[in-house]
């Protein structure tokens, strides 16, 4: 069983950074497609990024180009660095990993609120 405990996120203005961690543990993330999603209570959840076990990488449109994927083998951590944030970014962001298409395990959520 993998146990997946975030950080990061907190209130930055627009056009400002922030970068999410998701501690692993339990097994490697080297072996597993590993994601960031976010979503709010009644609104739909969206993937935002993924990266697979090949080190291949997907993103949202919404977010190409301003968020980055990535992850440290060595540490067992997953990182989301986001870049020139907007409002509509405002979302309780959270990590997961999977195998086979199919998401296993979750992070406890981060909220992130970007203001205008």
């Amino acid at each position: 069983q993998v146990q997946l405990a975030q950080s990061g996120g907190g209130s930055v203005q627009a056009g400002g950074s922030l970068r999410l961690s998701c501690a692993a543990s339990g097994a490697s993330i080297s072996t597993y497609c590993m994601g960031w999603f976010r979503q709010t209570p009644g609104k739909k959840r969206e993937g935002v990024a993924r990266i697979n076990s090949d080190g291949t990488t997907e993103y949202a449109d919404s977010v190409k180009g301003r968020f980055t994927i990535s992850r440290d083998n060595a540490k067992n951590t997953l990182y989301l660095q986001m870049n020139s944030l907007k409002p509509e970014d405002t979302d309780m962001y959270y990590c997961r990993s999977g195998r086979f298409g199919v998401w296993y395990y979750w992070g406890q959520g981060t909220q992130v609120t970007v203001s205008s």
